[in-house]
Parts: C-alpha cells; sequence; structure tokens
C-alpha cells in the first residue's frame, strides 16, 4: 500500500512511542524546497534559533507528550550542497526543536547499512520505505509488508554507530 497526503501525515499524529527516520542519499529533489535551495547557493541563511513553523512546532510538542522523533544520516565527505543545505535550513532548527538527529559518515569506513534504503518507522511496529530515483526524487512511500525486526536491526546499527548531528557539526562550515 502506498501512502500520500492525510495518511501519510497522520503517521506524525498517530505514533505512540516513537518515529524514526533513515536517510541514505547524498540529496533529496524535493519541487517545493527549490527555491529555498536556491537562495542558500547563493548565500542566504537562516538564523536556526528563529525558525518556528508547522514542523518545529510539532517537534516541541511531541517531546512535551514522550514521543520522540529521531533519524540518522548515512553520508560521506565531502557533503553535497544538499546537504548542507539540510543541515542548514533544516536539522539546525529541528534538533533546537527536540529531534534527535544523528549522522554515520562513511567516507574513512565500510558502511554497515550500504544495501539498506531509506525508510520511516513508527513505534517499531509499521515501517514505510521510502523509493527514490537515483537523483534523490521521491517515487512513492509504501508500507513495508513484512517483518519489521531487521529495520528494528538497522536503526540499532545506525544509532550505535552514529555521533549527534550537534558534535558532527562542530568546526563545519555549512
Amino acid at each position: 500500500m502506498y501512502l500520500a497526503g492525510e495518511e501519510w501525515a497522520a503517521r506524525f499524529e498517530g505514533f505512540q512511542r516513537e518515529a524514526w527516520r533513515l536517510e541514505t542519499l547524498p540529496q533529496y529533489l524535493m519541487p517545493q524546497e527549490e527555491e529555498e535551495f536556491g537562495a542558500f547557493t547563493a548565500g542566504a541563511r537562516i538564523d536556526p534559533h528563529a525558525v518556528s513553523n508547522e514542523y518545529t512546532d510539532r517537534l516541541r510538542r511531541q517531546v512535551t507528550e514522550g514521543r520522540p522523533q529521531g533519524r540518522v544520516h548515512v553520508l560521506t565527505r565531502p557533503l553535497s550542497d544538499y546537504l548542507r543545505f539540510q543541515f542548514s535550513q533544516y536539522y539546525a532548527p529541528h534538533a533546537l526543536a527536540g529531534e534527535h538527529i544523528r549522522i554515520l559518515d562513511v567516507t574513512d569506513r565500510d558502511n554497515p547499512l550500504e544495501e539498506v534504503q531509506d525508510f520511516w518507522m513508527f513505534d517499531r511496529t509499521e515501517v514505510v520505505l521510502m523509493n527514490y530515483h537515483p537523483d534523490g526524487r521521491q517515487i512513492n512511500r509504501e508500507i513495508y509488508e513484512g517483518d519489521v525486526a531487521q529495520y528494528i536491526e538497522y536503526q540499532r546499527i545506525a544509532v550505535a554507530e552514529s555521533v549527534p548531528f550537534e558534535e558532527y557539526v562542530k568546526g563545519i562550515d555549512v
């Protein structure tokens, strides 16, 4: 089953314990980000402490409700322009709002998740596969129909092998 629109948005309101994502691509080509990405590459920056929008408000609310959201992004250096944009415009304000963001840099090491595709996991009971073209354009979101145990293990590995976002970006110009 594929998810879009309100069915997809409901996953973020309906989870009880945790929403968690694995990201593996150096860029995500999202039409709604095109203008903001262009401004970023032209030199525009935001103050992550000043960001307040629907997404950050939801993150803050979920933290107070004891329903955290987290992610690990697997990447290699040098950072793509898109990753620098994502770090600056999204990760920094989202981390300040309470999202647990971690980075698994596999530049100088084996990637323990090399064959794993992007996914979201809700309450460790539902996995939604995030299907992308190689260039980062999203194809669809698909509910995984099998045993989620392997995805729980992917999460364990990703968290154990990664570092907090704030630690990773110290000294990096994004």
